[in-house]
């Protein structure tokens, strides 16, 4: 199993750059930001580019609901980010998320040679990733719903007669008293939006249930093993106390691969 890192795209640059650095250094596949709509997770990409030359760059996810496809794909453009190294997410809210999402991957792809990923909650929408993705985001869900996720992904490109598409998941993980409380803040954020609202209820979980929280780093070796093969890579989405250099480059360090 592969494993990433993934950063809020609106970290102060010198973070980002000095993690996807690290990142690259200690052999982590792949470096991502989100789109938070706030900040353009694209440019924030373009900082990770600048400093990489072989780690796998995600962007998880912009939204076609707000930012329509050619607008997506002059971002990538205008940001110069290597298209071999692109993993480029996208998701959609409802209403009509299906029909946004299938037309939306057509018209990204008439743009753009780069890997499209789609973000996947529910069994719709791994249906229709595993008919049309390169490959698939999960975001917020337990090892164990990975597994039955990934089943719906694969039962989508039967359908469509393809091979599966690559499977990724979105893991917080928090080191630390003040890590932990961030992350319980950002985890009510995500229970109040009601797709989320909804997974939650799926799994029968909270949202720090779906997390990694340690209290000191030699605990998180034994969290990250719960997820083996659940996924073909683990993206571990850092949520540090203080948003420091230091505290995200001790976090890659305990958990690298």
């Amino acid at each position: 199993m592969g494993r990433g890192f993934a950063l809020f795209a609106g970290t102060a640059p010198e973070i980002i750059q000095a993690s996807a650095r690290e990142a690259e250094a200690l052999g982590y596949s792949s470096f991502w930001v989100n789109y938070p709509g706030s900040t353009d997770g694209l440019s924030a990409l373009a900082l990770a580019a600048e400093e990489t030359r072989q780690i796998e760059l995600g962007i998880g996810v912009i939204p076609l609901h707000t930012r329509g496809p050619d607008s997506i794909a002059e971002g990538v453009r205008a940001n110069a980010l290597p298209l071999r190294r692109l993993l480029l997410g996208v998701g959609s809210a409802n209403p009509k998320a299906l029909g946004r999402m299938r037309e939306g991957i057509a018209k990204l792809r008439s743009h753009l040679a780069a890997r499209l990923v789609v973000a996947a909650l529910g069994p719709q929408m791994c249906h229709l990733a595993g008919e049309l993705a390169d490959a698939v985001l999960f975001n917020w869900l337990t090892p164990e719903h990975a597994r039955r996720s990934a089943d719906w992904v694969r039962a989508g490109a039967a359908a469509a007669g393809r091979q599966p598409p690559r499977l990724f998941a979105y893991a917080r993980i928090a080191l630390g008293s003040a890590a932990y409380n961030k992350l319980l803040a950002e985890g009510a954020r995500y229970a109040g939006i009601p797709a989320y609202a909804a997974h939650f209820a799926r799994m029968n979980v909270k949202p720090e249930e779906t997390a990694i929280a340690a209290q000191s780093p030699d605990a998180i070796p034994a969290a990250l093993g719960k997820w083996q093969g659940a996924v073909d890579e683990l993206v571990l989405r850092a949520i540090t106390g203080n948003d420091t250099v230091e505290e995200n480059l001790a976090l890659i360090r305990a958990a690298k691969p």
